[in-house]
């Protein structure tokens, strides 16, 4: 049974009533003092020069490219493109300009975003060719309301090949009343298909200069106030970036309650004191270690990032390094005067050796104290080792004053002898070990062998060419073995006598008569002697090593540099023809690969 209907409607709660203020939103700065014409662009001079004489003569193309960095004004360019290309003036009578009123509706639709016929993509969110098509779909219909059908697409570079390829014929021959606008931060993610399809605009950063006095403009029209140190900061950290500037200048203004200083901004920023930083520097270049630990303690206790400490560092050692090529660099309106004194003093004083190495081990030192688990610790031992190798003198300096310290007296001898009949001095053996004469003894290994014919025992007329053969052969244990176990006695071709050293194998004599046996086709008689032989391949070679590092160390020079660097030693010595014939095998080949005259690339 249905229960009975009430006579009157069931009492509803009401939906709270939302509160309306008359109080518009607060709008940041960068979108407050978005330029509205190209009268407002700032550092966009020669772009804003070519629209214009374009405009005038009406050479507009039908597609434009913006690339530079963030914050440069790429999207505003676009959007003041689309409003002069539809702006009717406020008569409604208007043509296309360079000028927009901004008082007609296409320029109030265009400049609010909601304009039917100026469409703007992402093309980070609608990479597709899906999207690409609904484009193509829809360029065919005339705009609707505006003069042109404007469609800009931001970020172009993230579209996929497909999108892009599916674009390239309508890029290339749009209708008459369709312009396309792109914007993008990585050109070289574009196709080339497609920018030679555009008029290709490259935005700058824009100048300290510039970027200051448009900071100050602002701040004045809102009533802040802002030292002149604190602009530079801003200048600095945005980087060219004119969108960023305007917020760090909006952040700023937040956190000095309309009158903020340098030391705030720092603080925001969360940068070290540069005057503090440029003191570190110079303690660390002066190779005082303890007092450069303690300002970067005292730093780190007033709320430093050690990684920031570190690439202010770096970035005062790329300064430093422009000043002492470019003087005039110093005069940085972003630097205050007495910091560009200290600069151009410092770089009077450094060597460019030294800030050089001083930039070098600050690369690395940044990535140690990424990958660090403790950033303080990292930061401290890499100011310990920058202050370590702040005053070891350059090589030229070096060499040079080791030419002028007195010379120890050198020995009469010009080097020992090198054992086994090696020349002294040198470094590397090639020739074979001479065989002495001393009778064979010992039993044969082998049964007699016939000669080798005439043209073999010409190739194998030296124990090298065995040792060789070996090599080529690739045996690398057979080899190992015959140059460290195997003293020559006597040799000819088909015919090894030798005397084996303590440690060899009792069958290398029979291993090395059946290899030999197998790579010639010819049997080898492979003895073994019990005395007689001479020093081995190994043993020749070291005693050649021993007799150059001997030599080497008999030179006055390496004799001081020794003695300047006490428990150094002689590791190493090289001929300068070796080193130019090494460098030559490694060179690559620069001849032309060869082509046949008759080839025909339809032939097949």
């Amino acid at each position: 049974m249905r229960p009975a209907r009430p006579l009157y409607p069931l009492a509803r709660t009401p939906y709270p009533t939302p509160i309306m203020s008359d109080t518009p939103a607060y709008q940041v700065l960068a979108r407050k003092y978005r330029p509205q014409t190209f009268a407002d662009l700032i550092g966009q001079e020669a772009m804003v020069r070519t629209l214009k004489n374009a405009f005038a003569a009406d050479r507009i193309a039908h597609a434009f490219v913006m690339t530079g960095v963030r914050g440069v004004g790429k999207t505003t360019t676009a959007r003041i493109i689309a409003k002069g290309l539809n702006c009717v003036g406020p008569d409604g009578t208007g043509g296309p300009t360079t000028e927009p009123c901004g008082v007609c509706e296409p320029c109030r639709a265009i400049a609010e975003g909601r304009h039917v016929d100026v469409l703007e993509m992402d093309a980070a969110s609608r990479t597709g060719v899906g999207d690409i098509r609904e484009i193509i779909d829809s360029v065919h219909y005339r705009a609707a309301s505006a003069r042109f059908k404007v469609y800009i697409i931001d970020e172009v570079h993230m579209l996929s090949t497909a999108a892009f390829n599916a674009l390239l014929k309508t890029l290339e021959e749009p209708p008459a009343h369709v312009k396309f606008i792109f914007a993008t931060t990585e050109i070289r993610k574009v196709p080339v298909t497609v920018l030679s399809r555009c008029q290709r605009f490259d935005l700058k950063r824009i100048e300290p200069e510039v970027m200051m006095a448009h900071l100050a403009s602002v701040a004045t029209k809102e009533g802040a106030t802002l030292a002149t140190d604190a602009l530079a900061l801003i200048t600095r950290a945005a980087e060219g970036s004119v969108r960023d500037a305007m917020s760090l200048m909006d952040q700023a203004i937040a956190h000095g309650a309309g009158e903020t200083s340098a030391v705030q901004v720092r603080a925001m920023l969360g940068l070290a004191d540069r005057g503090r930083t440029l003191d570190l520097f110079d303690l660390i270049m002066r190779g005082d270690a303890a007092t450069a630990l303690a300002e970067l303690s005292g730093q780190y206790a007033d709320g430093a990032d050690p990684m920031a400490v570190l690439r202010d560092l770096a970035e005062i050692t790329h300064w430093i390094s422009v000043i002492k090529i470019n003087p005039a660099s110093a005069e940085d309106p972003t630097t205050p005067p007495d910091e560009q004194s200290r600069g151009v003093d410092m770089a009077a004083r450094l060597p460019m050796r030294a800030l050089t190495r001083m930039w070098q081990m600050l690369l690395k030192a940044v990535e140690e104290v990424a990958l660090a688990p403790n950033a303080m610790m990292a930061a401290e031992m890499a100011v310990i080792r920058l202050t370590h190798v702040a005053d070891l003198p350059d090589p030229e300096t070096l060499v040079k004053k080791l030419q002028d310290s007195p010379r120890p007296p050198s020995s009469g001898g010009g080097g020992a002898g090198m054992a086994g009949g090696a020349p002294a001095g040198g470094v590397t053996v090639h020739s074979a070990v001479r065989a002495p004469s001393a009778p064979m003894r010992g039993a044969m290994m082998t049964a007699a062998a016939p000669a080798l014919a005439e043209g073999e025992a010409q190739v194998y007329a030296s124990f090298e060419s065995v040792v060789e053969l070996i090599r080529t052969k690739r045996d690398m244990v057979l080899l190992h073995e015959v140059e460290t176990s195997l003293k020559l006695a006597r040799y000819s071709p088909g015919r090894i006598e030798f005397e084996p050293t303590p440690g060899a194998k009792a069958d290398l004599a029979a291993r090395l008569g059946q290899r030999l046996q197998g790579w010639t086709g010819a049997r080898w008689g492979v003895s073994v002697v019990s005395s007689g032989g001479a020093v081995t391949i190994a043993e020749a070679r070291d005693a050649g090593q021993l007799a150059a590092k001997a030599e080497a160390a008999e030179n006055p020079l390496v004799q001081a540099i020794l003695t300047a660097f006490p428990g150094a030693k002689v590791t190493d010595v090289r001929e300068p023809e070796a080193l130019v014939a090494k460098a030559a095998e490694a060179a690559l080949p620069l001849a032309e690969p060869e082509m046949d005259d008759d080839w025909d690339p339809f032939e097949e």
